[in-house]
């Protein structure tokens, strides 16, 4: 019997759609992200995911308004992970941190207590991160180049699995007869000593219940999926279509094959953003207010300095390679797009209607039974584009067993597109239909029991007096 997905929840409380805030009802004051969280914590747990996903970005700045509003003002994903951990019983953690500016002794001591006080629900996502403006927030000139993040960040893993490692199993014997605390040869210093990475230990936490936290990774660059194939234990990539992921998919299994470990042992995970109705007309509709309600150009970006500069009509044709004459650069956004604008606008074009006609019935002169398309609504769906799968549960549903049959993914992180009306709607519609098809409900008691992953005996490229060994 097929096992079921693993299916995660990836939280963004302002939305993981640059208009989901604008939403109706949407949350969208990160003061008050505590009560949301409860309730994301509270339905996901309840729906049976397996765990909840919280990212990090480590500057702020007003462009992030338009391109991705929820990194403007965020919970620190430790915090996060902490503040929930009182407030779930069973579902799993899992906080990123960021590899390049974090302390490895503070990082290993935070996660090793999460798990001590979860009973095992901690995992650790562990990137290197692409924001220039970091690295002025920690006193930095200029971030560092790719090879060196990664050089550091397989330290930085080694850090973190001797640190978690410095406790025997059995080395607290608590003993009150005899007067034996512990067994001092079950306690071991770490003894890193690495070109971007020092520490001795022993770590000043009791060891995991765990042992190894799972190790999540992301990335697309060699070194990146050279990490994810070696070390983690859940690879998160971001595949435009499934033949993309099947592909990366089976890259990932081969190289961690290459390594010396099962091509099993890595559990690929595809981000999913189902949007969630009673019927897919009701999703569909949800769909047209998104792209309704995106800032576009010449209606925003004059009292708006930082505003992007595709959100017009003359950059969309820009992009489709549309001749600089052409009188529908100057069309209107509310301007119906006809049949004779649909074929200026070539291939690129003719996708892009396509799809909007798929995931909202927004079609050509309203032809289909559809709602006529506008100029708006491809524009936003061009400069703010969105993996949606939009749909009742059985559609949901439909798009996750397609991609597990074809070996594209070993399960999801779902995002939301805006909270919390939207992750209420997929666990309390789609996520009984996952379980009705044996597509949810991992067992186990930690996360790593639950996510079917065994540890990895040094599996991290030990490093002593700066030589791997």
């Amino acid at each position: 019997m097929t096992e079921p997905l693993i299916i995660g929840a990836m939280v963004r409380t302002l939305g993981a759609y640059p208009s989901g805030w604008r939403h109706p009802g949407a949350h969208r004051d990160p003061a008050g992200d505590a009560a949301v969280l409860r309730r994301i914590a509270e339905l996901g747990e309840e729906a049976g995911l397996d765990y909840l996903f919280f990212g990090d970005w480590l500057a702020t700045g007003p462009d992030l308004e338009f391109r991705d509003p929820y990194l403007l003002a965020r919970i620190d994903p430790l915090s996060a992970v902490l503040f929930l951990a009182g407030v779930t019983s069973r579902i799993g953690l899992i906080a990123t941190v960021n590899t390049t500016y974090a302390d490895p002794y503070a990082t290993a001591r935070a996660l090793a207590s999460l798990d001590v006080l979860t009973g095992g629900r901690a995992g650790v996502n562990l990137v290197t991160g692409v924001e220039p403006r970091a690295a002025g927030n920690h006193g930095r000139d200029a971030h560092a180049d790719n090879e060196n993040r990664y050089d550091r960040a397989e330290e930085f893993v080694t850090a973190l699995d001797r640190l978690w490692d410095s406790w025997s199993a059995d080395a607290w014997i608590a003993d009150a007869d005899r007067g034996v605390l512990i067994d001092p040869d079950g306690l071991r210093e770490a003894g890193v000593e690495g070109a971007h990475v020092r520490v001795t230990g022993p770590l000043n936490v009791a060891r995991p219940p765990q042992g190894r936290l799972p190790i999540v990774h992301a990335g697309t660059s060699p070194r990146s999926r050279a990490l994810a194939a070696t070390e983690a234990d859940l690879a998160l990539i971001a595949a435009p279509s499934l033949a993309d992921a099947v592909a990366t998919r089976t890259g990932l299994r081969l190289l961690a094959a290459e390594a010396g470990r099962s091509p099993e042992a890595v559990r690929v995970i595809a981000p999913v953003l189902p949007v969630v109705g009673e019927t897919d007309a009701e999703a569909q509709a949800i769909v047209v207010r998104l792209l309704s309600l995106v800032p576009l150009a010449e209606e925003h970006q004059r009292e708006r300095p930082a505003f992007p500069a595709n959100r017009s009509v003359a950059a969309f044709a820009d992009a489709l390679g549309v001749a600089a004459d052409d009188p529908l650069r100057s069309a209107a956004f509310d301007a119906p797009v006809t049949a004779a604008d649909a074929e200026r606008l070539g291939e690129g074009g003719a996708a892009l209607i396509e799809r909007l006609a798929r995931i909202a019935r927004l079609t050509v002169d309203g032809a289909l039974r559809g709602t006529s398309l506008t100029w708006r609504h491809l524009v936003a769906a061009h400069a703010v584009p969105g993996a949606f799968v939009v749909g009742s549960a059985a559609s949901v549903a439909d798009h996750f067993e397609t991609w597990r049959d074809a070996g594209a993914a070993d399960g999801f992180n779902v995002l939301s597109a805006f909270q919390p009306a939207q992750f209420e709607a997929f666990t309390r519609l789609a996520a009984p239909e996952l379980r009705r098809r044996g597509l949810l409900g991992r067992e186990g008691s930690t996360l790593r029991e639950r996510l079917s992953v065994t540890p990895r005996v040094g599996s991290s490229r030990l490093v002593s007096s700066g030589v791997d060994a």
